[in-house]
């Protein structure tokens, strides 16, 4: 159900683009081609991309890496549609519409979509939640799957993520933290740049320090809000 959740999403979201498209002046076939090949894959990159970039030059780098490969794509499609044929002049037989070169249109449309997926996620885990969420990541070059409600806390230590179980295990992993965040939705609650905590297993020892498992872990000044309401001080 989740996945065709998903799908459903992504129809519905790219059918709204491709309507705004047709108002422009595109055909509806032009319109959905543009909205297939150029915002479905953008948008899927700055979603899935984005929250690996720690740092801001690293995340404007990414923007424009992605905001090019949309314009190469504009010029592809339109390219490959409206050229005639091989044998006659080139022509273009339908100019590129100044919206699909506007920035601020592209950043807009590519980050609605982008935080409608996420926030489409969050709220199918929670509508289709079941006894377990398996999560599968790599661990020492080695794939791994352990239950989503096993995880106790994450930590992140500059490139590497570890994770501890609740049964004492922690594997290494390369996944940045805020993507663990954004992939386990919820159930954990971010306490500190470099913790996330299961908030079932979670209780407030102090406004700044948590317990999971037996093991205190700070809370930084940036979440103590959010941690105080969530578990309490």
């Amino acid at each position: 159900m989740k996945t065709a959740g998903r799908i459903i999403y992504w129809i519905v979201a790219l059918g709204l683009v491709s309507a705004v498209l047709v108002s422009v002046g595109y055909t509806l076939t032009q319109a959905l081609l543009i909205s297939l090949v150029v915002f479905c894959p953008c948008s899927l990159a700055l979603e899935f991309l984005f929250p690996k970039a720690r740092k801001v030059w690293d995340k404007v780098w990414l923007s424009l890496a992605i905001f090019v490969t949309a314009f190469l794509l504009i010029l592809l499609v339109h390219h490959w549609l409206w050229h005639p044929s091989e044998h006659s002049e080139y022509v273009w037989m339908i100019t590129v519409q100044p919206i699909l070169v506007n920035p601020a249109f592209l950043g807009i449309i590519m980050t609605v979509l982008a935080l409608g997926d996420v926030f489409c996620l969050r709220w199918l885990d929670r509508r289709f939640a079941t006894a377990t969420h398996p999560v599968t990541f790599f661990s020492d070059r080695r794939s791994v799957t352990v239950n989503q409600e096993d995880i106790a806390y994450i930590e992140s230590n500059d490139t590497e993520v570890r994770l501890f179980l609740r049964d004492g295990n922690s594997y290494r992993n390369k996944t940045g933290i805020t993507q663990w965040e954004n992939l386990l939705g919820e159930g954990f609650l971010r306490i500190h740049r470099s913790y996330l905590v299961n908030r079932a297993l979670a209780s407030a020892e102090t406004p700044d320090s948590v317990s999971v498992g037996g093991v205190s872990l700070p809370v930084s000044r940036k979440y103590k809000d959010r941690v105080q309401e969530s578990l309490g001080a």
